[in-house]
């Protein structure tokens, strides 16, 4: 069964003054991260400050959108029945060295596997919301109409 992504009507994110370019990235075909100009450690999960040094001097910055699976598990009883099932929530090491929580999409679950390369791709969900999904690296990339 080919995972795809789910289908408008899910919750989704609200963003914050401080997650807003995020959310403007993956409309903009992105994903974006926090990188400190005074340590450049990587900050992902949107933040007013650095999680290393805790300085305040963020700037944000474009990834190649390109990772390996770090980890991953299938869902078969979603926490609410607005998700259709199976989906595939999994920890993606980015090429710059972080980790980004997302969704498996456009292969098989029996085909996912640890170290699996993975791209990025976007689903427009609402006006306001696009979500970043992972597909396997170099495959043709199935019609992922929602």
């Amino acid at each position: 069964m080919m995972l795809k992504p789910q289908r408008p009507g899910i919750p989704l994110p609200v963003p914050t003054i401080v997650s807003a370019p995020f959310w403007e990235g993956c409309s903009a075909g992105e994903i974006r991260y926090q990188c400190c100009n005074d340590c450049d450690a990587i900050t992902m999960n949107p933040s007013p400050a650095c999680s290393a040094c805790f300085g305040p001097n963020l700037r944000w910055e474009a990834s190649s959108g390109k990772g390996s699976v770090y980890s991953y598990t299938v869902v078969w009883r979603p926490q609410t029945p607005d998700f259709e099932v199976p989906y595939v929530p999994a920890i993606i090491e980015m090429e710059e060295g972080f980790p980004l929580m997302s969704s498996i999409v456009g292969c098989d679950v029996e085909e996912i596997e640890v170290a699996m390369l993975v791209e990025a791709v976007f689903v427009k969900m609402s006006d306001e919301i696009t979500l970043a999904y992972f597909v396997p690296e170099g495959r043709d990339l199935p019609d992922l109409a929602v």
